[in-house]
């Protein structure tokens, strides 16, 4: 992963497995899917703690499953967005997942990062377009240099959708089987990526799917609203000649 190879990123994405809260519950990172509040805070605490940040130094969005991505200049939560993307060092963006893809966006000829919640209706909206825009709109940011990672999702081998979800993607990303329809949202997402310019040699996805790793990660379709949540984390820190 990219990350590894430069010294000054930090990144995390959490699992459902250990710390505090109980089945099924754990490891969940989010106040609004019904655990006990004490224990989220505990399991973020020990996340951070992982990462290499704190509470104080998170900016978050507070998702809606949009195409809406802001520039983070703070901590804090940043209203009805889901993406975020920061030259600010020592600033971690993060976002909530349980089935959506996770991207991870890092520029290393001007220093800075995005971190992108990319559901079906975000990415049927073309959110990873407007990030690689919102990049280049404040950092000057190249496409071509850019380094993505796309997290652990739902993948084509269990995303069932209906008709009403799979008009609204092209038909290479939908796949048939046994009567049903699968959607490949990373497929989705990396198309959009490409077209936007990057490079796909720079391009990295994890092959976990969420859904059918049941003792791995929290899947929201697959659990249904006792679903807890996993966090995504990338930022910058301070060296020096900053």
């Amino acid at each position: 992963m990219f990350v590894r190879r430069h010294s000054s990123l930090r990144f995390g994405l959490s699992t459902r497995e250990g710390e505090f809260s109980s089945e099924p519950y754990g490891m969940n990172v989010s106040f609004r899917v019904g655990d006990d509040p004490e224990h989220v805070r505990r399991n973020r605490e020990a996340f951070f703690k992982l990462v290499g940040c704190a509470e104080d130094q998170i900016a978050i969005p507070v998702q809606c499953h949009s195409s809406h991505v802001m520039f983070a200049d703070g901590a804090g939560s940043y209203i009805d967005v889901d993406g975020l993307v920061t030259d600010r060092r020592d600033l971690f963006l993060a976002v909530t997942v349980a089935d959506c893809v996770p991207i991870f966006l890092f520029d290393p000829s001007k220093r800075a990062i995005g971190v992108i919640h990319a559901g079906w209706k975000g990415s049927a909206a073309g959110i990873i377009t407007c990030a690689v825009a919102k990049m280049r709109e404040h950092f000057h940011s190249r496409p071509e240099d850019l380094f993505a990672h796309l997290g652990a999702s739902a993948r084509r081998c269990c995303y069932a959708v209906g008709e009403d979800v799979a008009g609204q993607f092209r038909s290479e990303v939908i796949h048939r089987r046994e009567g049903a329809m699968y959607l490949d949202l990373v497929a989705e997402n990396i198309r959009q990526l490409v077209e936007s310019g990057c490079r796909s040699e720079n391009i990295e996805t994890s092959e976990w799917c969420t859904i059918c790793a049941p003792h791995v990660f929290h899947s929201y379709r697959r659990d249904g609203h006792r679903s807890g949540r996993m966090m995504g984390i990338l930022g910058i820190i301070s060296e020096k000649g900053d």
